[in-house]
């Protein structure tokens, strides 16, 4: 077997690897996320439902990212000769991949992210993390995500055909690797990344970034606990980063020869960002904010989880819950709070109807809900604003 062979049949058995322990962790993430809702519609956590607002996105979130990491699989080579032996059926799997992938499942991850994210900023007024917001949320994203799936796939199937035409001297006007979505090897049919794909996804990830950037600068300005800003620093720089460089990869992949050493590499390596960029995201956006949430099972047991019921939006990452003045020593000693990347049970969200005291402190007014910091000094609980009773508390 040629070394080339051996190289691309150990990069795919990675990918296949790699994509199982993903797939591993996006089902506990879902089973925590169904175990938390479950635990509310039964009354043991309903103290906690509004943390639990956004299940049903993140869910979405993890099925398409599943969805993405079966695609990656399928497209590998000998995988797909042991799956499709007509080379026409292999033309054709090509072909759905880039579709599927590059335009429809990584916009649609990359924009679940960034409303996630945008929820995060939001006042409970604005029905932020309701069932009707969910479903919006979904809506927009596969709004959002269509125009590039139909512009995908006009390049995968009449690209070739208008942009490949040939001119009177017998050359075409662009070269083949623009919109070549396959190529024809010694026995077998190699999926390559059209260059025009490649493109459009880059101006996509730009606008993205864009938002992204905007919105991580505002969570940064308003979270003050470390952790928490820790948190945000990661998910931040992933999404910023990691998609730019993915982009880059598959637009140099067009260079070597599809199926040599050099392709294999660079693909792979378009392949670890992606992922990784994955996890990160469902780690920080569904995971952390579901374990701490849980968390408090155990302190429900010493107190009365009612003091705990917060008044403004829900955390992100395992924001921390607001607590009354009186209760934030007994929270600091506690065995929930001393978990390292765990819920502060120390920190309070800034009163928005004490204006005076805020605007003196130099914080705007109307601002998002993710201000997490001490109460300034001389200030009372009876100044800052009550907490919600039990019985308004959204249960969902």
């Amino acid at each position: 077997m040629p070394l080339t062979r051996l190289v691309a049949d150990a990069f795919g058995l990675a990918t296949v690897t790699l994509g199982v322990l993903f797939i591993i962790l996006s089902l506990l993430c879902i089973f925590q996320c169904g175990y938390f809702h479950i635990r509310i519609q039964r009354g043991a956590l309903l103290q906690l439902g509004y943390f639990n607002g956004p299940w049903v996105t993140r869910i979405a979130l993890i099925l398409i990212a599943i969805w993405w990491t079966l695609g990656e699989a399928v497209r590998l080579t000998f995988l797909k000769k042991r799956l499709f032996s007509s080379l026409l059926w292999q033309k054709d799997v090509c072909k759905a991949y880039i579709i599927s992938n590059l335009g429809f499942a990584e916009p649609c991850i990359f924009l679940s992210l960034g409303f996630l994210l945008h929820a995060s900023l939001q006042k409970r007024e604005s029905g932020t993390l309701s069932p009707r917001w969910n479903k919006r949320t979904i809506g927009y994203t596969l709004l959002f995500g269509v125009p590039v799936l139909v512009i995908q796939t006009l390049i995968v199937f009449f690209g070739p055909t208008f942009i490949n035409k040939e001119n009177s001297e017998g050359r075409t006007k662009m070269a083949k690797y623009f919109t070549r979505s396959y190529f024809l090897g010694q026995d077998d049919i190699i999926c390559t990344y059209p260059l025009l794909s490649t493109i459009l996804l880059g101006l996509f990830y730009t606008l993205l970034i864009s938002y992204v950037a905007c919105v991580g600068s505002r969570m940064l300005y308003f979270v003050i606990n470390k952790g928490l800003r820790r948190r945000v620093y990661w998910l931040i720089s992933s999404v910023l980063l990691l998609p730019s460089f993915r982009v880059l990869l598959l637009g140099f992949s067009v260079l070597p020869r599809p199926g040599n050493v050099s392709y294999e590499t660079i693909v792979f390596l378009a392949f670890i960002l992606m992922l990784s960029c994955m996890v990160v995201g469902i780690v920080f956006l569904v995971y952390y904010p579901v374990a701490d949430s849980l968390a408090l099972r155990d302190l429900g047991h010493n107190r009365e989880m009612a003091d705990l019921v917060p008044y403004d939006d829900y955390y992100y990452d395992g924001v921390s819950l607001i607590a009354n003045q009186g209760n934030r020593d007994d929270a600091r000693n506690s065995d929930a709070s001393a978990k390292r990347g765990s819920i502060s049970f120390r920190s309070m969200i800034r009163d928005e109807a004490a204006g005076a005291d805020t605007e003196d402190a130099g914080f705007p007014r109307g601002v998002g809900a993710l201000r997490i910091g001490s109460p300034p000094s001389g200030s009372s609980p009876s100044a800052s604003k009550p907490m919600l009773p039990l019985r308004e508390v959204p249960r969902y």
